[in-house]
């Protein structure tokens, strides 16, 4: 069984996104139930491909799925800490430009509320606040 690489290496990445067996969910192994997962397909799409590329390539094909049965991993049971972690990661594998673009807007944004702040401390108005505040108590 593989777990996530060990982070003592520079070129490990922690994004536990990667091509798993699925036997909990799979019917012959769980390759094709993991390569739905890894794709975000239902597994009854991989499947019925598989069964109709039989028909013209069975030979590559059933090659194909002993290796996989063999060389891919079985998927940790906890591989993610919940949905959003797992749709972050699938987004970072498959569309890493959109993650970067999304990652961008998030700290522009934060950027703009910590300039709000920063100016609203800075500025008059939050002296006579505090003033007002002060004569209360």
């Amino acid at each position: 069984m593989m777990d996530r690489p060990s982070p003592h290496s520079p070129y490990d990445s922690p994004n536990p996104h990667r091509l798993y067996r699925n036997p909990q969910i799979g019917i012959l192994g769980g390759v094709c139930a993991g390569v739905a997962e890894y794709f975000g397909l239902r597994p009854g799409v991989v499947r019925l491909v598989v069964m109709l590329g039989m028909f013209f390539f069975a030979f590559p094909l059933i090659v194909a799925y002993v290796v996989a049965l063999v060389v891919l991993p079985v998927r940790p049971a906890h591989l993610y800490r919940n949905p959003e972690e797992e749709a972050f990661w699938r987004t970072v594998s498959t569309k890493p430009d959109r993650t970067l673009a999304g990652l961008t807007q998030r700290f522009r944004d934060f950027e703009t509320r910590i300039t709000g702040a920063e100016a609203y401390v800075a500025s008059k108005e939050f002296e006579l606040n505090r003033a007002i505040r002060d004569l209360d108590r």
